[in-house]
């Protein structure tokens, strides 16, 4: 049974820093790619970033230069490394992975507000 369980999400004022963790348990993290999502209230489910099993990220543009996603297989986690946040950037967060099926963590809030 795969579980994805997120952390690290909180209150930040416009301009600051968090990072998100994703641990991952019930299978081969090392041969996943793994992505983080987020979602507004009302709004539609968002990408923003991924890394592949190799460890190549992406980001879509309006996240590049402010967000770096990373991996430690060793620890079976996946980390978004998010800076200067903006407040559009207030969602709960979720990290991602596909293996044979869609599997979602629980989410973690993140507000970004002054």
């Amino acid at each position: 049974q795969v579980q994805l369980v997120e952390s690290g999400g909180g209150l930040v004022q416009p301009g600051g820093s968090l990072r998100l963790s994703c641990a991952a348990s019930g299978t081969i993290f090392s041969t996943r790619d793994m992505n983080w999502y987020r979602q507004a209230p009302g709004k539609t489910l968002q990408w923003v970033a991924g890394i592949t099993s190799g460890g190549v990220p992406s980001y879509p543009d309006f996240v590049k230069g402010r967000f770096t996603i990373s991996r430690d297989n060793a620890k079976n986690t996946v980390y978004l490394q998010m800076n200067s946040l903006k407040p559009e950037d207030t969602a709960t967060y979720y990290c991602y992975m596909y293996l044979n099926a869609d599997y979602w963590g629980q989410g973690t809030q993140v507000t970004v507000s002054s």
